[in-house]
């Protein structure tokens, strides 16, 4: 398959990005088209749609193997599934399927049309392989069931900044930064409450511990 974009936002690296689509909707993120399938016309009638299904790569899945079972994140990393019963990324084809909201259309820019969208799960600079408009009388199932993540909450932590740290913060960007360290993306089996993490998000150098259900925020610096 060809790569039709490329996807663009704060997320420069794995540590950080939203285990699903949807959960962080404040990072907004740029579909920008590879150059010979940039053409307005491709997107005519896409601004009557509200979400749209994107088809990607895990272009930064490192395994070249892949397992039938595997280890996900929401039951703490310690119990095995079958990998066809998740969405993790060590599949046989490492492909992924995510829904997100279309905030805008750009077809002014010079790299037109752009569609910026909300609730991405992706790494900056994501290969995408197509998107489709998310259609609700087919998409959405109300008596869907989800398997074994319907028995476990999804976890929202509380997130405070160490004092002074706050201001390293960009305005525009604090919004953002909170709620993915909401989600806590450590390691579903960590829980060492001294153990400080580093992220990169929106060239920030992050630092931060979590004990119980707060994230402290102990420093931040321009990355």
């Amino acid at each position: 398959m060809k790569t039709i974009a490329r996807i663009y936002n704060d997320f420069t690296e794995k540590f950080g990005v939203p285990r699903q689509s949807g959960i962080v909707n404040a990072v907004q993120s740029q579909i920008v088209f590879e150059p010979e399938c940039r053409n307005i016309d491709a997107v005519r009638g896409l601004e009557g749609f509200s979400h749209l299904w994107i088809l990607w790569s895990f272009s930064q899945n490192r395994h070249n193997e892949w397992s039938p079972t595997v280890r996900p994140p929401r039951l703490g990393g310690n119990e095995r599934i079958g990998v066809f019963a998740t969405r993790s990324p060590y599949r046989p084809n490492a492909i992924g399927l995510s829904c997100v909201k279309i905030e805008s259309i750009d077809l002014r820019c010079p790299h037109a049309p752009i569609i910026i969208v909300s609730g991405a799960d992706l790494v900056n600079n994501t290969p995408i392989f197509d998107i489709k408009p998310y259609v609700p009388y087919a998409d959405c199932i109300p008596e869907a069931t989800g398997g074994f993540t319907d028995s476990v909450p999804r976890k929202q932590l509380k997130v405070q900044f160490a004092d002074g740290v706050a201001a390293a913060v960009p305005a525009e960007k604090m919004q953002s930064l909170i709620e993915v360290l909401a989600t806590d993306p450590r390691p579903a089996y960590h829980n060492d409450a001294n153990r400080i993490y580093g992220m990169s998000f929106a060239n920030l150098n992050v630092s931060f511990r979590v004990n119980n259900a707060t994230v402290e925020i102990i420093a931040v610096v321009n990355g």
